[in-house]
């Protein structure tokens, strides 16, 4: 104990000839006391002493060393401090109680190398070798584009003609075209074009106007009808049971002018379309599903909605009984009419027979009142009116929209236009009204309900055969041959469509047989026309 006691003071002894470090941090730790001299100190705490102490002198001799390797950085402050006797002190304890020296990594100095330059300007290490400068190449956008510019002004500068002649494939002979567009000069016209272009102008108005009056001399011998006739009918008539030589949809694949002979049909090289293989048409589904299933509504008698009734009202009645006989609602007063005064009051209308009758009368006016009130607020306003009429007129047309056709003889009357226009536009359909002397075609779309409606108008309930005595549709006077005719009105067509082809009903007045076709091809039906022209011509024909 006495010897561990000795080595302790020895130590302390060494520890106070060190001198203060001044870059050394100060340590805050609180030091258990000394013991006086002449007491005695257990073994533990003596352990706990020399710890200490080792502890501290290790970590100065840390510090020291790293100022050291700081210092070591910069060699004008290295030179001055370097023969310091502290530091000498401080390594010296360390060796003499047996704790190893910290190691003090040495740090190179890297300075940047020279840059040489060789006759040429190129860069060159020490031996005279060329070195190739790492290009740092721009990475924003604006930076690439401006490089990308200057590159392209570069390759602009840079004469190709040069080069072009260079090649082998470079021909003096071909000029090149200048960068400039050639200017443009006058263009005078040849002596007598216009004067071409107008004797054209005036042969065209004449071969009109000699066609015009053929038309006008063919239509009064009734030649016009015969030709038109020609057309719409076949070229020979057969019986019944004769075949033809030639069916119209064989006439498509025989070249013009083949006669249907075996010795032609033999020789399948002339023929349009017959090859060695089947063809099969595509399957295309109906525009239409007509398999969806229709369910029916139920539709009862008289009898079943009466008797339906009476147990409705019989459960109402029980619902407010109940509720009166629970409490919750007050009961009802007693319905009292003038008829049944005196079985229900009794005594009460015998005293006072006025005030009695005044009480019922006013009882009966305000059952009357509430009746009325009640009907009043069931009642529909004219906009819910207007659209439950319109709800019930207008169809579901998801499933094919109906179409119908009309074909009138004279439809000048403005009486029966108004007619016309008016019930389509009631029964929300659509189409369109042409008009054309003796061929006055109306097409209408909707609803079956609707189609039907509009039917019975066109084709029963509209006179069209009677004769107005006013002249205001006709100022100038019919013809002879209108008057004559019975106009009349006959159902062409009807079928169903996918989808509307017209808005909202109009009339069109067309002076010619061209101009009414255009209008119905402008909206995909040109065939209703053709088909009404073809009835109206055959109709003239047998008058």
């Amino acid at each position: 104990m006495e010897a561990a006691t000795r080595q302790i003071e020895e130590r302390k002894k060494q520890l106070s000839f060190v001198a203060p470090v001044p870059a050394a941090p100060r340590v805050s730790a609180v030091q258990p006391e000394a013991p006086t001299r002449g007491q005695s100190i257990a073994p533990s705490q003596a352990a706990t002493f020399m710890n200490d102490a080792i502890e501290k002198a290790k970590k100065a001799a840390e510090l020291q060393a790293r100022i050291q390797s700081q210092l070591a950085m910069k060699p004008g402050i290295l030179g001055s401090l370097a023969t310091g006797t502290t530091n000498l002190v401080a390594l010296a304890n360390l060796h003499a109680m047996g704790i190893a020296l910290p190691r003090v990594e040495s740090r190179d100095v890297t300075k940047p190398s020279p840059l040489i330059l060789d006759e040429l300007g190129r860069t060159v290490d020490a031996s005279g070798k060329e070195i190739e400068l790492t290009h740092r190449m721009p990475t924003l956008k604006a930076n690439i584009r401006a490089v990308k510019r200057e590159q392209f002004k570069l390759q602009l500068r840079e004469r190709p003609s040069e080069e072009l002649e260079s090649t082998a494939y470079f021909d003096p002979r071909v000029p090149a075209l200048p960068a400039q567009r050639a200017r443009r000069g006058f263009k005078f016209n040849e002596k007598g074009r216009f004067e071409k272009i107008a004797q054209r102008i005036r042969t065209k108005a004449q071969l009109e106007k000699l066609q015009t009056e053929i038309a006008q001399a063919a239509k009064k011998t009734g030649i016009q009808a015969s030709t038109r006739l020609a057309l719409i009918t076949p070229k020979k008539e057969l019986t019944e049971g004769e075949v033809p030589e030639l069916e119209w949809w064989d006439s498509y694949i025989f070249p013009a002018g083949m006669e249907p002979k075996l010795e032609n049909l033999c020789n399948e090289n002339e023929l349009f379309g017959i090859t060695n293989l089947v063809e099969h048409p595509a399957q295309m589904s109906p525009p239409v599903n007509s398999d969806a299933p229709v369910t029916l509504g139920v539709f009862l008698t008289k009898k079943e909605q009466k008797k339906l009734r009476r147990q409705t009202r019989r459960e109402g009645q029980k619902e407010l009984q109940e509720k009166v006989r629970l409490g919750l609602m007050p009961p009802p007063e007693p319905k009292v009419r003038i008829s049944n005064l005196m079985r229900v009051l009794g005594t009460e209308a015998v005293q006072d027979p006025t005030k009695v009758e005044a009480h019922v009368r006013a009882q009966m006016a305000k059952r009357q009142k509430a009746h009325e009130e009640a009907n009043a607020a069931r009642k529909l306003t004219t906009e819910q009116r207007k659209e439950k009429k319109a709800k019930k007129l207008k169809e579901d047309l998801s499933h094919g929209v109906h179409i119908a056709v009309y074909r009138i003889r004279n439809l000048s009357d403005p009486a029966k236009k108004f007619k016309v226009e008016a019930n389509a536009g009631q029964l929300y359909l659509t189409g369109t009204v042409v008009l054309r002397r003796d061929v006055n075609v109306v097409v209408v779309e909707g609803g079956p309900k609707a189609q039907k409606k509009f039917k019975r108008l066109m084709l029963h309930r509209i006179k069209w055969d009677e004769q107005r005595n006013s002249k205001r549709g006709d100022p100038d006077g019919s013809d002879d041959e209108a008057a004559k005719k019975t106009n009349k009105c006959c159902l062409v067509w009807e079928g169903t469509a996918k989808d509307r082809s017209f808005g909202d009903i109009k009339f069109k007045q067309c002076p010619t047989e061209n101009m009414a076709r255009e209008h119905f091809k402008k909206h995909g039906t040109e065939h209703y026309w053709d088909l009404a022209l073809s009835e109206s011509v055959l109709e003239s024909t047998e008058d």
